[in-house]
């Protein structure tokens, strides 16, 4: 089997997809996209494309050893985003040629449903409250939200109380053990994460996410010094040697790679057994479109130490469509008490809408992050 062709396609509401054809008339999809940024990554991919048409699918871990290292140049989020997709294009094909999920080619899956939690409210988080007691309302046993809005390097008291008030109220509606996360979404810089941390220690956090910019973690010391609350990091890692100096350094509880910017299944995989050394868990990051989320789930399956999945339906940036509307059965997200099925279906599990997809990336998108401001005209964190 040879590979013939990848071809790309812009999908609103800001995704990218991927697939690579084979000359035996198999194909694979991956999800290779950074938020924001889906046409550089498209081009990355392109470039890529002149070392791997021809090749065996089947070669994947020589094919990535290439990819990543035989450019000289490497890491960083396009780089490895590119090389994600494509990884999980090409296991989506080799469990399509031997008939079985990616999962089952990498020794058999260790769980048959993971946890999953539901985003409420939205950049600037509002109305958080009703909409967690909406999704406990359809079984979602957590929810995540932004903490807070943008944070000067030292900000009011006045933020920080809303920011308290927003989760004090979200624990006054679901009760004492609906898990929450609160993301801090490199937003807030060091003096004013100790003051955040510390006021929501009476709130029994499922988890604080991104209490600073990961190029920032020498400061988690300081910050779990004034909490207890498992700390999360990750989505903005690329690589294992990213993660190394975080796992290292002992504070982070909980990592959180994204398989669609870290490197694909291979890539992730080995980043979850680092993990698992230094005993802290896996929860994939995963905002993105049904293909990324079938890669999430066949490593949820494989990895002892995942333990909750984020999804994206319903998410805040689904304005024009939605994670399941590309996707031939969306009953292949089983969503049931707060937990999705393991897809057990050949390669990543999903059967993707083909039609459509060629449909809507006639439309395409230009996805951007807003661009936030502080009120001295300053550029925020967003």
């Amino acid at each position: 089997m040879k590979i013939t062709a990848l071809r790309t396609y812009m999908v609103p509401p800001r995704w990218l997809f991927l697939k690579i054809e084979t000359d035996e008339g198999i194909a694979g999809w991956g999800e290779p996209v950074v938020e924001g940024r889906a046409a550089t990554v498209a081009a990355m991919v392109e470039e890529l494309s002149d070392y791997l048409i021809g090749k065996d699918p089947f070669m994947i871990e020589d094919h990535w050893n290439v990819m990543y290292r035989a450019g000289f140049y490497r890491g960083g989020a396009i780089h490895m985003s590119a090389i994600a997709g494509i990884d999980q294009a090409l296991w989506d094909i080799k469990g399509k040629a031997f008939g079985m999920p990616v999962w089952q080619l990498l020794g058999g899956k260790c769980r048959d449903r993971i946890r999953v939690y539901s985003w409420i409210g939205g950049d600037r988080p509002a109305d958080t409250a009703r909409a967690a007691k909406d999704v406990v309302a359809r079984g979602f046993t957590a929810v995540k939200m932004n903490g807070t809005e943008e944070m000067q390097f030292i900000d009011s008291h006045e933020k920080v109380d809303a920011a308290i008030a927003r989760v004090a109220a979200i624990r006054d509606a679901v009760g004492p053990y609906i898990g929450i996360g609160v993301d801090f979404h490199g937003r807030v810089h060091k003096p004013m994460a100790k003051v955040l941390a510390r006021e929501l220690q009476p709130f029994d956090l499922m988890f604080i996410e991104e209490p600073v910019l990961s190029e920032n973690f020498d400061a988690l010391p300081e910050i779990t010094a004034h909490c207890s609350a498992p700390i999360a990091l990750g989505e903005r890692l690329f690589s294992r040697w990213d993660f190394k100096k975080i796992l290292e350094q002992g504070c982070v509880d909980i990592i959180q790679p994204d398989p669609s910017h870290s490197g694909g299944i291979t890539e992730t995989r080995k980043i979850a057994a680092m993990a698992e050394a230094y005993d802290v868990a896996v929860a994939l990051h995963c905002p993105l479109g049904p293909i990324a989320l079938a890669a999430n789930l066949q490593l949820d399956a494989l990895c002892y130490n995942a333990f909750i999945q984020e999804q994206s339906l319903g998410i805040h940036y689904n304005k024009s469509n939605d994670l399941l509307d590309y996707v031939n059965d969306p009953s292949v997200f089983s969503y049931v008490d707060g937990t999705v099925a393991i897809p057990d279906g050949p390669g990543l599990g999903i059967e993707i809408n083909e039609d459509y997809v060629r449909e809507k990336a006639a439309e395409g998108h230009r996805w951007r992050n807003p661009v936030w401001r502080h009120a001295d005209g300053s550029v925020a964190e967003w």
